[in-house]
């Protein structure tokens, strides 16, 4: 039976629409979509009322043409304790700290009926989270890791919320399940390679989930002194993500940090039995390319053997080598494109007119102290990761109280997350969990 008939997406946002239209164009499946009532899930619903349950992606480039589309969908949820039926899967197309939280609203009974579990964008740690909670309530469903979304879809101010635009594709997703044996990943491997990209099949999920660049890059690059000041400070000007100093964090302590936190979690994912990854030839092979001259293949293969100093010096020289786009056609000024003006976001007013922290480094704080729960209850030490927890600790905790008076989101108030790497210990340390 194919675990891709039916299909359940959990999620409002952009990702879900694109989710949707793959699903209907290429197998033809019955799809539902599911949210909850919000300020900001109220136009998306509005709009597939109005429009009798169409999504639409349209495609930037002629060479993503396999992504787009429009169809309707089967059914849609403005909660997901309405959903209702019989679905063979579930997709969580949400950030992982959500994933409980819409696990816990959905039906039972749905939940019993499933055969697989999707996670779009895991985090270390996040297929034992979502086994662990499937089986105390019965569910025998697989659970599926996917390394990370499979590109970049967004909504645009001139278009319905449930017309998404795809600028790019992944050239490589890995996946990895909760089972040795999977068939549903061949299915989602079929899927994916009829809309163009490459799917890697992982031994375990945990392979998968740490092939996820933001694990090893966005700690260093958002949790630091300049970084933090310009997120929660509010400058005058802008300051930059992936450039060097002043214009952005990246100096020689933000590489040296980059490369200790990289050793910390090879270490926990080598006690847990997983490969570790070359860090730079990730960086390069599987994220942006470099020009050859900039770093040779040999030291990029080589990277994981060289000495700390050597090491962070390539690394220095890969965000160097970036700060214009390598491969784009200069304009007559001789001038590339500026590929590493990414501002730093500060704190905002989101849709409930509370004050919110931008998604990084928020997302990046629950991902990083899983890892820092899971490598203490394995024993692992992780200094590096324990200073970036504190400063991210400290200027939230800062700005909470420069703040007091206003409303606050959730994500203003320091968490632990101990019942999340609880349930994770107990099934990737089953003998020492906490």
């Amino acid at each position: 039976m194919d675990i891709l008939r039916s299909v359940l997406v959990a999620g409002t946002g952009p990702t879900a629409v694109q989710l949707a239209v793959l699903f209907k164009r290429w197998r033809n499946s019955r799809v539902g979509l599911a949210g909850r009532r919000s300020v900001r899930s109220a136009p998306f619903f509005d709009a597939l009322r109005q429009s009798g349950g169409t999504v639409a992606v349209d495609a930037s480039d002629p060479k993503l043409e396999a992504l787009g589309g429009q169809y309707a969908v089967d059914a849609f949820f403005l909660e997901y304790m309405e959903a209702e039926g019989s679905w063979e899967t579930l997709i969580l197309s949400v950030t992982a700290d959500a994933y409980v939280a819409v696990l816990a609203q959905l039906p039972p009974e749905l939940l019993r009926s499933l055969r697989c579990v999707a996670l779009l964008s895991p985090t270390f740690g996040s297929n034992s989270l979502v086994s662990h909670y499937l089986k105390n309530r019965g569910c025998t469903a697989e659970v599926l890791s996917f390394s990370t979304y499979l590109g970049d879809t967004r909504r645009t101010a001139d278009r319905q919320p449930n017309r998404v635009l795809t600028t790019a594709v992944k050239r490589k997703v890995y996946a990895g399940a909760s089972h040795s044996c999977s068939e549903s990943l061949e299915s989602f491997r079929f899927l994916y390679k009829d809309a163009g990209i490459a799917l890697e099949t992982m031994d375990s999920a945990l392979d998968a989930e740490t092939r996820n660049i933001s694990l090893y890059v966005h700690p260093p690059l958002f949790m630091n002194d300049f970084s933090l000041g310009a997120i929660f400070g509010q400058p005058a000007l802008p300051k930059y993500v992936y450039k060097l100093f002043p214009e952005g964090p990246i100096t020689g302590t933000l590489i040296s940090e980059m490369l200790s936190q990289w050793k910390e979690i090879s270490a926990l994912v080598g006690t847990l039995g997983a490969q570790p990854l070359n860090l730079l030839q990730f960086m390069v092979d599987d994220n942006y390319p470099i020009r050859p001259e900039s770093i040779s293949r040999n030291h990029i293969d080589d990277f994981a053997k060289l000495d700390p100093i050597h090491q962070q010096y390539l690394l220095y020289i890969r965000y160097a080598s970036l700060l214009i786009d390598p491969y784009s056609e200069p304009n007559r000024e001789g001038r590339y494109f500026d590929f590493s003006a990414v501002p730093l976001r500060s704190v905002f007013v989101n849709h409930e007119d509370e004050w919110d922290i931008p998604r990084m480094p928020k997302e990046d704080d629950y991902r990083l102290k899983i890892i820092q729960g899971i490598a203490r209850s394995a024993g692992v030490p992780c200094p590096t990761i324990d200073r970036f927890v504190a400063r991210y600790d400290q200027a939230v905790e800062e700005a909470a109280k420069r703040l007091s008076g206003s409303a606050l989101s959730e994500a203003f108030r320091t968490q632990s997350f101990e019942a999340d790497i609880e349930q994770i210990c107990s099934e990737l340390l089953p003998a020492r969990s906490l």
